[in-house]
């Protein structure tokens, strides 16, 4: 497939990912709005943060009056799942030049991560395969962002839109994202263990309790893989 081809199709995939960031993004629009934010910090914050996980959190971090450092720890510590992305696909882009691997670093977030991930593991390190990640990255970014805008525009018409419960369609979202990733017995039982974690420890302060999850999941499904490459040695062989 040529770069063009490559570049469309990642566009395509996206758009069932885009279909749950829309309402994610309305929701961040109109709740920075209504925490002081002028439209140019907003969608500047969208612009070169691009995390919205994060960008929630540093909202409700400012409203309760949380240093800057505070901040900058709780938002570094919510993205720390984005070392995990990074290393399941840097086989795949370790080749590129730096330019390539900055340019798709920043554009690393959860949904693009699904897509992309997919894509690598139905047809291996494809050339030109970034192309299709730039597809995919680009058109999340532009949706986001739009988004933002939109929300803040719609939520100074309509103040009580993050009461609408749109961050249902995220939720949905990241369902989609991990229940196909879910393979075997190891990633079921570390996704049952990560959001057991994540439920015991939801009130732990500065979203620590994601972390927790994050490893505990990580632990589970390592322990699991290695007791099951013990136990059939064979079979890890030929898979």
């Amino acid at each position: 497939m040529t770069r063009q081809q490559l570049f469309s199709r990642g566009i395509r995939d996206s758009f069932a990912m885009a279909v749950g960031i829309l309402p994610f993004g309305l929701i961040f629009g109109t709740l920075a709005g209504a925490a002081g934010l002028t439209l140019w910090q907003a969608v500047g914050m969208s612009l070169l943060v691009y995390a919205g996980s994060a960008q929630l959190i540093a909202l409700s971090l400012l409203g309760t009056g949380a240093s800057v450092l505070v901040i900058l720890l709780t938002t570094f510590i919510v993205n720390l799942r984005h070392v995990l992305y990074s290393a399941t696909l840097q086989p795949y882009v370790g080749r590129l030049p730096q330019h390539w691997r900055l340019l798709l670093a920043f554009w690393l977030t959860d949904e693009t991560f699904a897509v992309v991930q997919r894509f690598y593991l139905l047809h291996g390190d494809k050339p030109l395969a970034q192309w299709y990640w730039l597809g995919v990255a680009s058109s999340l970014y532009a949706c986001w962002v739009g988004s933002s805008l939109a929300g803040v525009l719609f939520g100074q018409a309509v103040p009580d839109l993050a009461s609408w419960g749109l961050e249902f369609a995220m939720l949905a979202t990241f369902i989609g994202i991990v229940v196909p990733l879910l393979r075997n017995r190891p990633q079921i039982a570390a996704a049952l263990a990560a959001g057991a974690v994540a439920l015991a420890t939801l009130h732990w302060p500065y979203k620590l309790g994601l972390m927790a999850a994050a490893f505990s999941g990580i632990a589970v499904g390592v322990l699991l893989e290695r007791r099951q490459t013990q136990q059939h040695p064979a079979r890890e062989l030929h898979s």
